[in-house]
């Protein structure tokens, strides 16, 4: 098969196109050929050598995927060749085919196609695990959403909004602040020319936000607790600002209010299937009924992951880049 590589460390162009070996199931996994993959930063990380795949994964970057399932390994019941699934990898995405653990498997949602379905599981499983399994978001309580505008973002405000939250949201320009309001979004704040702890208190007459999803991580640290309310909950899922900063305690003793920082490409398989199977359960009722839904800004055959990352990088989208299947040159 073919993948794209990373011979060497480096920017966009260290990604190159070559013919690798063809992957082989083990126990209790697929092979799903792959009709489209989505870039995740996480990937930009990969490129540049500061975020390797966990021990036993793809080499090749790419943290999901849709496609059809072509074999079987040892030990699988409930899916079938030619099923078609998207798939929360550890690695691999980025390639013609991938093996993937059965537990990280999702049957394509009705009514969506295999490219918007490659756009589903990395952003869903990360929102789900995060703003409800772990901070446990609320029907009334208020959201707060840095970089509403990115593929998380995008998901975030409408999963909040499914279940009945306020969400609030950070972005760089009007127009992406716009559509983050065409999601959602109630509370639009410009982080290039409005302090979010000012606007997040005054939208909320002082409370606060009761969850903060964050990409940031040190930056935004200590302006985080000042915008918690009481008994609020910080998820730090990305660390674009740092990771390292001070943090006042007194203040989140205050609030009786706690962070909690976590990673979903790392954890042990069964913590990923129990995570894929609680998005199965609520997440794919709401995408099915038209009440979610991913937001593609654009498609790019696989063999341009390049241009794609620049994308990314340069932060020129909204919602999610999408990678599909393209003849080669080979």
């Amino acid at each position: 098969m073919y993948a794209i590589t990373i011979p060497e460390f480096g920017g966009p162009d260290a990604l190159v196109w070559a013919e690798v070996p063809d992957p082989v199931p083990g126990p209790g996994e697929v092979v799903v050929e792959v009709a489209a993959s989505a870039v995740n930063r996480a990937d930009l990380l990969q490129r540049q050598g500061f975020y390797p795949p966990p021990p036993g994964a793809p080499e090749y970057p790419g943290l999901e995927c849709a496609g059809r399932i072509t074999r079987l390994g040892e030990g699988v019941s409930g899916w079938a060749v030619g099923d078609e699934v998207c798939a929360l990898l550890a690695g691999g995405g980025y390639a013609e085919q991938v093996a993937v653990p059965a537990g990280q498997l999702l049957p394509v949602p009705r009514g969506v196609d295999l490219t918007r379905a490659a756009a589903l599981p990395e952003v869903v499983c990360t929102i789900w695990s995060n703003v409800f399994m772990v901070a446990h978001l609320r029907p009334d309580e208020t959201l707060l959403v840095h970089g509403g505008a990115s593929g998380i973002g995008t998901m975030a405000i409408q999963l909040a909004k499914a279940v009945g939250a306020r969400v609030a949201v950070t972005a760089g320009s009007a127009d992406k602040l716009e559509r983050c309001r065409e999601l959602g979004a109630d509370i639009l704040i410009n982080y290039r020319e409005q302090d979010f702890v000012a606007e997040i208190r005054e939208a909320t007459d002082g409370a606060g936000a009761d969850v903060i999803f964050d990409i940031i991580g040190a930056k935004y640290l200590a302006a985080n607790v000042d915008a918690l309310a009481v008994n609020g909950r910080l998820a730090v899922i990305g660390l674009q600002g740092g990771s390292k900063a001070e943090l006042d305690l007194g203040k989140l003793l205050a609030k009786r209010a706690a962070i909690a920082a976590t990673s979903l490409r790392g954890r042990p398989l069964a913590e990923k299937a129990a995570i894929v199977a609680a998005v199965r359960e609520h997440v794919w009722p709401l995408v099915e009924e038209g009440r979610v839904r991913p937001v593609v800004d654009r498609t790019l055959p696989l063999p341009r992951a390049a241009d794609a990352h620049r994308v990314v990088e340069a932060s020129d989208h909204v919602g999610k880049v999408v990678l599909t299947r393209w003849p080669a040159d080979r």
